[in-house]
């Protein structure tokens, strides 16, 4: 599916969005909307794959459970083995569609069961929770039974409607999906940085992280086996680095997501995208008090160790460090961050489970970059050890949640260049300014990655830094120290504009004493 398509297709669904969602706040509407075209994803994709399974024998579902009792668990286990879900015939979307073009009495409880069903029963691991933000009980849908039944089936019916000419594969559903998670974030404000980094900047984090996946004798990408966002929203980030990996595996996509609603929809996103529920994990806890048993470490020796880690976590969140705190194998070598802002906390804790030739991108206020106190102590161990690879400033108001311009942090554990790379992209010239928000376009993003990957210099854009210089600025990494972007003033050569004063001085005079003789041939008085 092209990109034009793709994009029509989003718009298609956000029309609808538009037109349903009067009755009840965007937040609200998201929940469902985006909820039902997950169904739809998930049944569409078990039909193509059912048609395939039984080949000259299929027909209608329904029809064919009710024809074959004695075969249906045998075809339900092919179809765990092969998509690692199942749906029963009176779940699937069209029959769903169906009910509501009928107007049925019976969708509102369809609906529910159906959600209870695919939580606990399609998937081998339980999706428990899944639908735990969607209430078909809620008042905001109706006073009654009946109000909400009526309601859902309009719903229903345009969503249905306004698919019904386009084609329904992983690619262009999930493109669709991650589409409307960015216009709900445009619409919701300051509550869109939890679960939305966009687009543009989730690229350049990713194509940073894959890139040195790269084999140096061949050039080609090697295989990740662990990637890692520990506040991955609703896990587009994740998504833009398998996607950055094309057709070269990844072993397994690890998130974390502390917001019940934005944690379920990462789980969806997961699913939508053709990510098989054995190829991901999604926990829903807080990373800063590390409450994920699996990176909780209790013998050192088995730690969990990732390829890649991207973040976008919440900037400069207030919490609440303890005496405790100090002792955590996360902060222990480091230092623990102020309370008055997390951003080293969660900086230490995804850097912690970086592997040792693995690569860590990270978004971040600039206040990390030049604060004092615990962060400078935190910044200078991160430099003494040679840690930190690249600093990039980005434009300001890129952001939904803020207008404020934050910067990426590359860090390795294994680098072999002494000298930091600082790349300043917050010129006027690398980025496009728009009504409400800053963007990047893609040669803008283009140039950051590829000045990364050649470590080039550049005048006012980048240059690489030693750390005697870095020392001589007592470990402040303000990126306009290095690379500053005023363009040097153009040097006077007073001897030449003298020069050319005199000239323009004595054609005036000459031009003058004409002009004085033609007066005079006239009668009238001279200058």
């Amino acid at each position: 599916m092209t990109h034009n398509n793709q994009q029509e297709l989003g718009k298609t669904l956000w029309a609808i969005a538009n037109n349903l969602r009067g009755a009840m706040m965007a937040d609200d509407f998201r929940d469902y909307m985006l909820s039902f075209l997950f169904w739809k994803y998930l049944s569409d994709n078990y039909i193509t794959s059912a048609q395939k399974e039984l080949g000259s024998d299929y027909t209608a579902l329904q029809v064919w459970y009710k024809e074959n009792p004695n075969d249906t668990l045998l075809f339900e286990r092919q179809m765990r083995r092969k998509i690692h879900y199942v749906i029963e015939p009176q779940y699937l979307w069209d029959n769903i569609v169906e009910l509501a073009r009928t107007q049925s009495d019976d969708l509102l409880k369809t609906l529910q069961d159906g959600f209870k069903y695919i939580e606990n029963e399609s998937f081998e691991s339980s999706f428990k929770g899944l639908f735990s933000e969607i209430n078909l009980n809620s008042e905001k849908l109706g006073k009654n039974y009946t109000e909400r039944n009526a309601l859902l089936c309009k719903v229903i019916k345009t969503i249905a409607d306004g698919l019904a000419e386009i084609p329904s594969d992983s690619d262009a559903l999930g493109d669709a999906y991650e589409y409307l998670i960015g216009q709900f974030a445009a619409g919701s404000g300051q509550k869109a940085g939890e679960f939305y980094t966009p687009q543009m900047i989730s690229t350049i984090l990713s194509r940073i992280v894959t890139l040195d996946c790269q084999d140096p004798a061949t050039g080609k990408k090697k295989r990740i086996d662990k990637v890692l966002d520990f506040a991955c929203g609703s896990g587009s980030l994740l998504l833009n680095v398998r996607r950055e990996m094309k057709d070269h595996a990844i072993g397994k996509i690890y998130g974390q997501e502390k917001n019940i609603t934005t944690y379920n929809l990462a789980r969806m996103n997961m699913l939508l995208h053709g990510v098989k529920d054995t190829e991901f994990e999604i926990h829903h806890g807080d990373s800063l008090a590390n409450d994920w048993d699996i990176l909780n470490e209790q013998n050192p020796a088995k730690k969990m160790q990732f390829d890649a880690v991207v973040a976008n976590p919440p900037f400069s969140l207030r919490w609440d460090p303890t005496e405790e705190t100090a002792k955590d194998f996360r902060f222990s070598r480091y230092g623990v961050a102020p309370k008055s802002a997390a951003d080293f906390a969660f900086l230490l804790h995804g850097f912690h489970f970086l592997s040792d030739n693995g690569t860590m991108a990270i978004i971040l206020p600039h206040g990390v970059l030049f604060r004092g106190g615990k962060e400078e102590v935190i910044r200078k161990k991160l430099l003494e050890d040679d840690n930190i690879d690249t600093v990039i400033g980005l434009p300001a108001n890129l952001f939904y949640s803020t207008g404020i311009p934050v910067c990426i942090l590359v860090l390795k554990k294994c680098r072999k260049n002494d000298k930091i790379l600082f790349i300043n992209a917050s010129g006027e010239e690398h980025y496009e300014k728009g009504k409400r928000q800053n963007y990047l376009r893609d040669k803008d993003v283009d140039k950051i990655v590829e000045t990364y990957q050649f470590r080039r210099e550049e005048p006012r854009f980048s240059r690489l830094v030693s750390l005697a210089e870095i020392k001589e600025n007592d470990y402040n990494l303000n990126i306009t120290r290095y690379v500053n972007l005023s363009k040097e003033e153009e040097q006077i050569d007073l001897e030449t504009v003298t020069k050319q004063l005199h000239e323009t001085d004595a054609k005036i005079g000459e031009a003058q004493g004409k002009l004085n003789v033609f007066l005079k041939e006239l009668g009238l008085e001279e200058i």
